[in-house]
């Protein structure tokens, strides 16, 4: 055997007959992930009774023994850098950080170091899954840059899977507090509307027409009314890129500060030169979700930071 992989085996029952190769694998080996097996896959590295299977949607034929070649971690060529961290929450499966904002999440072009795998590298010394490559070891989900707030990675695959999971069928409670421009005409309510790429500018998001983008669901209230301003809180039904920023900018009460998607008025707007306030008042102010491996339900809440703190004192009616 390969000295760089590891042969898993799993037994396909009967009562699988029939399903996706994928899907049968991701209830057979619950560890991998639907999508990390998809891969696995298309790369040949899985058989099924001694046979090479390459399309992750060729139906099983149960009872039957497949076998997947998983390689190891390969060694994540980021930095580890001593960044300092305010943790939530850490057990050996899994940290949840509150992140500032203006810390990237992982390396990419123009950001390869500096980030919060860095700093989970140096933190977890190595103990963060694999599952997420080289680029993005322990990564689950991910907030924007400039939003603050908390976050969960993964140290081991299985908690990986099992967070991934929820994600997947949005059972993570995800809510995140705001100060948008104006105040909404109803002090609650529902945004629905599907998010793709913006068909005029390829780097910002829109909500596009049915059976395009991915389906998103916003719930808002109004916490505070205030000086051409509010607070809101969102509850995320559904996770997807800008999310809570397009949402709210499409029932034109935008989020101060956004760079991308705000408009304010002009007193606001003043206010916001004056405190030196550049980026969207957004912060990530709990998460929840079931622990992947205790099955214990955890819950955690952030304050918003000091620079949204001082915007809110300066709204205030």
């Amino acid at each position: 055997m390969d000295a760089g992989v590891q042969v898993r085996q799993a037994a396909v029952p009967a009562e699988m007959a029939g399903w996706r190769l994928d899907r049968a694998l991701a209830a057979a080996i619950p560890t991998l992930s639907r999508e990390r097996l998809k891969a696995l896959i298309s790369a040949g590295a899985v058989e099924v009774g001694g046979k090479t299977i390459r399309d992750p949607a060729t139906k099983v034929a149960a009872p039957a023994q497949v076998s997947v070649a998983v390689p190891n971690p390969a060694p994540a060529h980021n930095v580890a850098q001593e960044i300092p961290l305010v943790i939530a929450y850490e057990d050996e499966h899994l940290i949840v950080v509150d992140k500032p904002a203006g810390l990237v999440v992982h390396p990419a072009c123009g950001n390869l170091d500096g980030t919060l795998v860095n700093a989970l590298l140096h933190h977890c010394r190595g103990s963060l899954s694999g599952i997420g490559g080289v680029e993005r070891p322990g990564i689950v989900h991910r907030i924007d840059k400039d939003t603050s707030g908390l976050m969960v990675a993964a140290k081991t695959d299985r908690a990986h899977a099992g967070l991934a999971r929820q994600f997947a069928d949005h059972s993570i409670d995800r809510r995140y507090r705001a100060i948008v421009n104006g105040r909404p005409r109803n002090d609650a309510g529902r945004i629905e509307g599907n998010l793709g790429r913006s068909p005029s500018n390829r780097k910002k998001m829109a909500i596009v027409g049915p059976g395009q983008g991915k389906h998103a669901v916003t719930h808002y209230q109004v916490l505070e009314p205030l000086r051409g301003a509010a607070l809101i809180e969102c509850r995320l039904e559904t996770g997807r890129t800008h999310q809570v920023r397009v949402h709210m900018a499409s029932i034109s009460h935008p989020l101060l500060g956004d760079p991308v998607y705000g408009r304010s008025s002009g007193d606001v707007r003043s206010l916001l030169a004056r405190l030196e306030f550049e980026r969207q008042a957004l912060h990530a102010a709990r998460l929840g979700f079931i622990h992947p491996v205790t099955s214990e339900a955890l819950a955690f809440e952030s304050n918003i930071p000091a620079d949204m703190q001082v915007l809110f004192s300066h709204l205030l009616l």
